[in-house]
């Protein structure tokens, strides 16, 4: 026999199958577990996500700000003590003798921000700094220029480190953690399922060190000569980010060796859902739950942003401190995960039982067998193109909100609202598309329809005062952008302007984000559950087969997620049957559109479907920021994606009279009826060719070995034996 035949015959599926022998067949009770378990997953995914940044972030408040009083005697003592009486818990407020201490404090994060008690004139001033956090720095502002107002103080505002022109929102370092983050913890997953023999600590330490330089110069490319989010600083992303994504992905290892599969539950809850808003670099701490405060202390993302923060803003006030954190969980994971391989070995629960790289194992869970080189390749690429993805468009969409051609009608006689339109023209003709209307109820009309963003009242009688119409619930950043830009025209003219607020935000939304996290919830719910049956049931290749499975699961999480968000929450209040019903038709088109992709091109295909049913749409849905704040390129989707289209249907449920539902339930419908149509004219066929490749097979998996009764020996002699073979 020649060595061709050798080669050959080696790598049959007769040899295969006599070197790794497949499972046996499924039991129905196993079948049924593993049906369970796929609800499960995308379930408690869907859950923990929401429930969080709903809980956290619908009605943030400041609980304990650090804050600084600046002065000294009787009358800066006076001042401090009421402004903490006054507070209502909201403010913990010090005394501070020296001006010149207040910048070393701001920047060791000790206050927020400090104000100086004038001795003789009447201005006081507040000293707070953008590059700590823009909505901090909000607080600061609020919290301590109405303190000065109400002792009839005039008020000067220091920025102490403002914001670079790169990154106006201040969320650079947010983007970059989050990348961090995602680059240590999600390449785990696919691992442990196509190259589980790099899950030994001595082997995978070494390519966490590599795979941390590669996607943290990765992360400074994008936000730095990409976006213009962050100027030079090369070498602290490289180390920063080296240590970040190291410890990640230890800590995601130890967390692999103890869970198996189910560790990307606990990886995502501590390293993404807590982190983001104990980080510190969205909203503040200090308006968080205090077991928030607390993680901020200790959890990765936090560390990996502030440290980033620290060195770039703040002359590194606190870095080693931050670095410390990082490299404890690097230390912890590694030495943790080492222990537990000497006392279990090198086997990973609910892994493969089979760990060689010739073993038949797919490159990604749900797909055929494929060749180590291939599995090594969709093991690099599918984290990476998530990483790259997430921190490309997001950080494209939100690092420089420039508002440009927001509607707002002047209200009025045609001749009298055409001048008022000639007179802004100049000073406010970049940033906002002007046109007049005729009367104050149409302008009311084209509100609430977001046809346009807010209308100006010129008044009638001589002497009188322009009123500003606006909707919060159509958008609260655009709100106040506008009611600043007309604020300062009335100012101008002599004038005080009025405000209307057509829809305002109930006491449970305060910033006007629980309309995106609703419609989140949903578009997550509905890509998500086919990309856990694909991982999970790839057996089920008839659409018949899957749709009362979807039916089933599009109706189950609405009906959870409204009494999460309304009863568990309370941040959304009312409306229950049209929030179950219009979330079941988005959750149910939403997977059905995303399963063409997901079906035939298996998870690898999950980036590209999040691309289009969720990142993109975030921008495009207004949820956030207004969508005439972010670039062009996301305007024309707002019409088209659905995200944008659930966002708008909570929006317009509880806000606005229901306008517009109409036309969002037919983008979304007609996601789902092509979706569908394809799935069953296209993908069924095709999935079920003549010679189409079989998925990998279910297993077999390990499972530890328990202590035996002596009766049982010669069934523990058997797994030993299997066991070595395999090993």
């Amino acid at each position: 026999m020649t060595d061709r035949q050798d080669l050959s015959g080696a790598n049959s599926p007769a040899a295969t199958d006599a070197k790794y022998p497949p499972p046996p067949p499924e039991t129905p009770a196993e079948r049924k577990g593993r049906m369970a378990a796929l609800f499960v997953m995308p379930f408690l995914i869907v859950t923990m996500m929401y429930a969080t940044y709903m809980g956290t972030m619908h009605d943030p408040q400041p609980r304990d700000l650090p804050v600084a009083v600046v002065g000294e005697g009787a009358a800066a003592e006076r001042f401090a003590d009421r402004l903490e009486a006054e507070s209502d818990g909201a403010l913990d407020v010090r005394r501070v003798a020296d001006e010149s201490d207040v910048e070393d404090l701001v920047a060791d994060e000790e206050i927020a921000g400090a104000i100086a008690v004038p001795e003789r004139g009447a201005t006081a001033t507040v000293y707070r700094a953008m590059a700590g956090g823009a909505s901090q720095a909000s607080l600061v502002d609020r919290a301590l220029g109405a303190a000065a107002v109400a002792e009839s103080w005039q008020v000067e505002t220091v920025d102490l480190e403002p914001l670079p022109e790169g990154d106006g929102s201040g969320t650079m370092v947010l983007f970059a953690a989050m990348g961090m983050m995602l680059a240590g913890y999600v390449p785990l997953s696919a691992m442990l399922l196509g190259t589980p023999n790099l899950l030994r600590v001595r082997r995978f330490l070494p390519i966490a060190v590599g795979w941390g330089a590669l996607t943290s110069s990765l992360i400074w490319l994008i936000l730095g000569p990409l976006v213009g989010a962050v100027d030079g600083h090369y070498p602290l992303f490289l180390g920063v980010g080296t240590l970040a994504v190291t410890a990640v992905g230890a800590t995601q290892l130890l967390f692999t060796k103890v869970l198996g599969p189910f560790a990307v539950l606990l990886g995502m809850l501590l390293l993404v859902v807590f982190g983001v808003p104990a980080s510190n670099l969205a909203l503040s701490v200090h308006t968080m739950p205090g077991f928030l405060q607390w993680l901020h202390e200790v959890l990765p993302l936090p560390a990996a942003g502030e440290a980033l923060r620290s060195a770039i803003y703040f002359d590194g006030a606190g870095f080693w401190g931050h670095v410390l954190t990082l490299a404890g969980w690097l230390v912890a994971g590694a030495g943790l995960a080492f222990l537990k391989e000497r006392r279990s070995g090198p086997m990973i629960v609910g892994g493969p039982l089979y760990t060689e790289p010739d073993a038949p194992l797919p490159a990604l869970s749900g797909g055929p067998v494929a060749p180590y080189r291939r599995r090594l390749v969709a093991v690099a690429l599918f984290p990476l193109s998530i990483v790259v993805t997430v921190v490309t468009l997001m950080s494209l969409s939100m690092h420089q909100p420039d508002i440009h051609d927001m509607p707002v009608a002047v209200v009025g006689p045609a001749d009298a609202a055409g001048e008022v339109v000639d007179q802004l023209e100049p000073g406010l003709g970049d940033y906002l598309d002007l046109e007049v209307v005729g009367s104050e109820d149409e302008a009311v009309d084209l509100i609430r329809s977001q046809d346009l963003v807010a209308a100006y009242v010129v008044p009638t009688a001589q002497g009188g005062s322009p009123t500003l119409v606006t909707a919060a619930g159509a958008g609260a950043s655009q709100q106040s952008t506008v009611v600043q830009m007309f604020s300062a025209v009335a100012a101008e003219g002599g004038s005080e302007l009025a405000t209307e607020d057509i829809a305002p935000l109930t006491d449970d939304d305060t910033g006007g984000s629980n309309s995106m996290y609703v419609g989140m919830g949903w578009i997550m719910a509905g890509f998500l559950f086919f990309a856990v049956m694909r991982g999970g049931a790839p057996d089920l290749t008839r659409t018949r087969q899957l749709m009362p499975l979807v039916a089933g699961w599009s109706l189950g999480i609405s009906i959870w997620l409204w009494f999460l968000y309304d009863v568990l929450i309370g941040a959304v209040n009312g409306h229950a049957l049209e929030l179950i019903g219009y979330g079941t038709v988005t959750v149910f088109a939403v997977a059905w559109a995303s399963a063409v992709l997901i079906r035939v091109g298996g998870l690898g295909a999950l980036v590209p479907v999040m691309i289009v049913v969720m990142l993109a749409g975030v921008p495009a849905s207004g949820g956030g920021l207004s969508i005439y704040m972010v670039p062009d390129f996301f305007r024309p989707l707002a019409d088209v994606l659905p995200l944008p289209a659930a966002v708008d249907l909570a929006r317009s449920i509880v806000y606005l009279d229901g306008t517009g539902v109409g036309g969002n339930l037919l983008v979304i419908a007609i996601w789902g009826a092509v979706g569908l149509a394809l799935n069953y004219l296209v993908v069924d066929r095709w999935l079920n060719r003549p010679g189409a490749r079989p998925h990998a097979p279910m297993g077999p998996r390990h499972v530890p070995e328990r202590p035996k009764k002596p009766a049982d020996s010669d069934g523990a002699a058997l797994a030993a034996t299997t066991a070595g073979q395999a090993g």
